[in-house]
């Protein structure tokens, strides 16, 4: 039988949320319940914030309630709150964007055991973030660090194939999930709970609601730095990194051209907007040297990215070239940083990773979470 709306709201009918014993539907704090054709719900619960601590039972009540429904594959649920009144109207008003007033919740306190979290993300796909973030936490690990790998791309979710991932995470006590592992890296993608062909064909929240129980609700344990691979571009799935977890800064990926760097421009004034800092910009296939002959050709310009990162005041990583080495090893799930350490390829990232670590560690990332305004 295929799971309906009417009967997510007929299990969550069951789910006090007061000692009057008002239940979850007639409380008025329900989102719509969204159910796609794979058998995934979604929805959300309206709170104050002050009432963050004691609405997360009834989530957890919430979620327990539906996946007790035949047919039910996965439950998104979160908690969401407005702006306080008097905090800017854009975000607190009715008529206010749903990404605006998703992006006004409150920031909560940080993963517990994860020192300092970054977003690798770029204005636009196919310029190798994934790749680049895959590269840039194995690096961060080669330099002796504990470290984790979210992939957050919820539409394209890359890392099980990157580090040659198979299987599913084990469901730990509390509904927590025990990432998977790879290369020494704790790693949890979308990837692992779906099908490799499935169509992720999601909403806005349904992709919110994922991207904050991928944080939290993961057993990350003690972790120096938590790399997170992004979605593309600038809208909810940003937001929601930025407002769900303090991050401690974001690294930019284009491709030298200017096509490109006019997005790498926006992800970058995004993250300013919210007050993260830009630990660095990356300028992936920046130079092509034939295997045959040697002859080193600019395909995509070059050193588009390096101008830009000095016109904007930004910090510089380095530059990648286009290399079918690099490819091949992704493709087979051995990132180049594990598969050639020493190797020429494996430096420049090893090198980054030690730029960001350093930018990490000098102070100006620690700080506390902003708040975030939406105009």
């Amino acid at each position: 039988m295929a799971i309906t709306r009417e009967h997510v709201l007929q299990a969550l009918s069951t789910v006090p949320v007061d000692a009057g014993g008002t239940n979850l539907v007639a409380s008025g704090r329900l989102s719509d319940v969204v159910v796609d054709d794979a058998g995934r719900v979604m929805f959300s619960i309206t709170i104050e914030p002050s009432e963050a601590a004691a609405m997360e039972q009834v989530r957890q009540a919430a979620v327990t309630a539906v996946q007790g429904l035949p047919a039910v594959k996965g439950v998104f649920a979160s908690l969401t709150a407005d702006r306080p009144a008097g905090s800017g109207a854009a975000a607190s008003s009715p008529a206010a964007p749903q990404h605006a007033r998703a992006a006004a919740q409150p920031r909560n306190q940080r993963i517990p055991g994860v020192q300092h979290v970054i977003a690798v993300a770029s204005g636009k796909g196919g310029v190798g973030k994934s790749t680049t973030a895959a590269n840039l936490a194995l690096g961060l690990k080669a330099l002796g660090l504990r470290v984790g790998l979210l992939d957050a791309d919820i539409y394209g979710p890359s890392m099980p194939k990157l580090l040659g991932i198979h299987g599913k995470p084990r469901l730990l006590e509390n509904r927590v999930l025990e990432p998977m592992e790879a290369y020494g890296l704790k790693v949890m993608s979308i990837g692992f709970l779906v099908e490799e062909e499935a169509a992720m064909i999601w909403r806005g929240p349904m992709v919110m609601s994922a991207i904050t129980q991928m944080l939290r609700e993961v057993a990350w344990g003690d972790l120096d730095v938590l790399v997170v691979d992004m979605p593309p571009g600038t809208g909810d799935a940003q937001l929601t990194m930025a407002q769900a977890t303090p991050l401690a800064g974001a690294v930019i990926v284009s491709t030298p051209q200017d096509l490109a760097l006019i997005d790498a421009r926006r992800g970058v004034s995004m993250f300013k907007r919210v007050e993260i800092p830009i630990l660095g910009i990356v300028e992936n296939m920046a130079t092509f040297v034939c295997p045959h002959c040697g002859q080193t050709s600019h395909i995509f310009g070059h050193g588009g990215a390096r101008d830009e990162a000095q016109r904007l005041s930004v910090p510089f990583l380095g530059e990648v070239p286009l290399n079918m080495t690099i490819r091949e090893l992704s493709d087979a799930g051995r990132p180049v940083v594990v598969a050639d350490p020493d190797g020429p390829h494996a430096k420049i990232y090893k090198d980054m990773a030690q730029k960001v670590w350093t930018s990490l560690t000098g102070g100006a990332a620690a700080r506390p979470a902003p708040r975030i305004v939406i105009e």
